[in-house]
């Protein structure tokens, strides 16, 4: 080698100002090591260079290449910390070896050293590429026989392993601008979309929308399905809902079948609204949402909060005129007033056309919660509904009472997901106080007598009409006064429970010890008190005939929870 000469020398120069020149075009990475590798092969004159960049799992892989050099060998990776490549990186300076099958000096990796004897390496040269005091590679030049690499020949490695730590610095840089620029564009056109979709909601808000319009505009844009829960949910959402709720952002999760649910909440201040729900399947590709989505349909949920408090609002205004509507109808005489009329009509309701009383009871919700759930139905149905003396209350048109009862208590039973009693009553000559009374006193008789999940009107209980019927109260009170009557006076005259004791001994079904435990006595007393009332009653009601005696018992029992 004649590296003095001015050939040589020159065609040196020619190289590095090609190599020098890659460096300005910022084109790929690899095209650009690739050149550099070339000239760098070139100018040494070596049987094959190559240049192994550190990846990720610690290892040296080669990037590129030039010379006779077999596939095998270029798809190898050896550990940066073994092998000559491990002695540069760790020194940060060139190394060299005669012969690396043989080398003492350098620490060797067995699977590589098998690639070693098949390629025929002999020589070997590497010089590191450090970027910013880091070792991040190193450039190699090879002979397949023995021979020293004169320092004149490392220099030359050296500068050209330089250049490529620039170059790949230089590519590192622009790769990441790039990126962020695209990054930007992806960012920037999620947000148009975003804002897009934001301003369409609105839109549909403006232009008179419903929840569900706005649930639908979602899906549409976003993909999948978009479900609006009502304050109950979905029992197997309540986990998500609770976490939406607590952080105040979407909570994501993936059920059993592999779709996603995105789960925001919908809350104005401290009141929780309801909950949306984006679901979308699996579809095998990255299932994860993403993060302007997630912010979409949480401003979305701010919108529904809104729209939603506004239908409450003139739901509740329009709750409170027709309850108020009602109360007067009740409350006044049978017939409504020409004001009354009016108001009616502005509501689309024909007052005429009302004969029908309903009293609604749950143990499941409060007079008002039902009164609620009966708006719904009245307003459906052209009637009124309200909650009057405690009692959730409605008024219907009356085609076909036992339908009508049926399908309104059906349709309460499933909105409140628990048992419902409902009762209803025929308003003769729209005497709504009268049907009124009757229905809300038959309610409590048939509590007193254990349904609690039933829609009947007082007809089919006419064998109590004595008890629910004010105007039946005389021929009550004769009944009793012929039965009890005398029981009834003793015990006020006393101060005794007769009339207690003798309904506890038929409700245990004359039992003496269950009647005895059921009201704390001793047996013996228990037997003192049922003498005494055989005496006051004046005939021997334990042997004789006592359904008279017994019927009385139970209809002043009965007429006790209607008062």
């Amino acid at each position: 080698m004649t590296s003095g000469s001015p050939g040589r020398r020159q065609r040196e120069l020619a190289s590095l100002y090609a190599t020098v020149k890659s460096l300005t075009a910022l084109g790929e990475l690899d095209e650009v090591l690739q050149s550099i590798v070339h000239h760098a092969h070139d100018l040494i004159g070596t049987d094959f260079t190559y240049l192994s960049l550190v990846g990720a799992d610690g290892r040296l892989s080669a990037r590129a290449s030039d010379g006779t050099i077999s596939a095998e060998f270029l798809a190898a990776t050896i550990p940066a910390t073994v092998g000559l490549g491990g002695k540069v990186l760790a020194s940060k300076s060139p190394h060299w070896v005669r012969d690396y099958a043989t080398s003492t000096l350098i620490q060797h990796d067995p699977d590589f050293d098998r690639l070693v004897v098949t390629e025929e390496l002999g020589a070997l040269l590497g010089v590191p590429l450090v970027i910013r005091g880091e070792a991040v590679g190193a450039l190699f030049a090879a002979d397949r026989s023995e021979r020293s690499f004169q320092a004149e020949e490392i220099a030359l490695l050296n500068a050209f392993a330089d250049h490529a730590a620039v170059a790949l610095d230089n590519a590192r840089l622009y790769e990441e601008s790039r990126t962020a620029l695209r990054e930007l564009r992806v960012a920037y056109r999620k947000t148009e979309r975003a804002q897009a979709i934001h301003e369409a909601l609105t839109g549909v808000v403006l232009g008179g929308g419903t929840p569900a319009d706005v649930a639908q505009h979602l899906a549409d844009q976003l993909g999948g399905s978009v479900t609006l829960l009502d304050r109950t949910g979905e029992s197997d959402l309540a986990a998500a809902v609770e976490e939406a709720r607590r952080s105040g952002r979407c909570s994501v999760s993936v059920d059993a079948g592999g779709t996603t649910r995105s789960v925001a909440a919908i809350q104005a201040g401290d009141s929780y609204l309801g909950a949306l729900v984006w679901r979308r399947a699996a579809d095998g590709h990255d299932d994860v949402p993403d993060d302007t989505d997630l912010r979409t349909l949480e401003r979305a949920t701010h919108i529904l909060g809104l729209l939603i408090l506004k239908e409450r609002a003139v739901a509740e205004a329009g709750e409170r005129l027709s309850g108020e509507l009602l109360t007067e109808l009740l409350v006044g005489g049978p017939g409504a007033g020409p004001a009354q009329r009016a108001r009616a009509r502005a509501r689309t309701i024909d007052v005429d056309a009302l004969d029908l009383v309903l009293v609604a009871d749950s143990p499941a919700a409060s007079p008002a919660d039902l009164a609620r759930h009966l708006h719904d139905i009245a307003r459906d149905r052209a009637g009124l509904a309200g909650e009057h003396l405690g009692r959730a209350t409605m008024i219907l048109p009356g085609a076909g009472d036992d339908r009508t009862v049926a399908e309104v208590h059906t349709g309460l039973r499933r909105s409140l997901g628990g048992p419902v009693l409902v009762v209803g009553e025929r308003a003769g000559d729209h005497d709504w106080a009268r049907a009124f009374a009757m229905a809300g006193r038959c309610s409590a008789v048939l509590r007193a007598l254990g349904h609690t999940d039933l829609g009947t009107t007082t007809r089919e209980y006419a064998l109590y009409a004595m008890v629910f019927d004010p105007e039946r109260a005389g021929e009550l009170d004769r009944f009793l006064a012929g039965s009890i009557g005398t029981l009834l006076e003793y015990d006020e005259r006393r101060g005794t429970d007769l009339v207690g004791t003798l309904s506890a001994y038929y409700v245990h079904r004359a039992n003496v010890a269950a009647t005895a435990r059921a009201l704390h006595l001793h047996v013996n007393t228990l037997l003192k008190r049922l003498d005494r009332a055989g005496t006051v009653l004046g005939f021997d009601w334990r042997h004789e005939n006592d359904l008279e005696l017994q019927l009385g018992l139970r209809l002043h029992q009965l007429r006790a929870v209607t008062s």
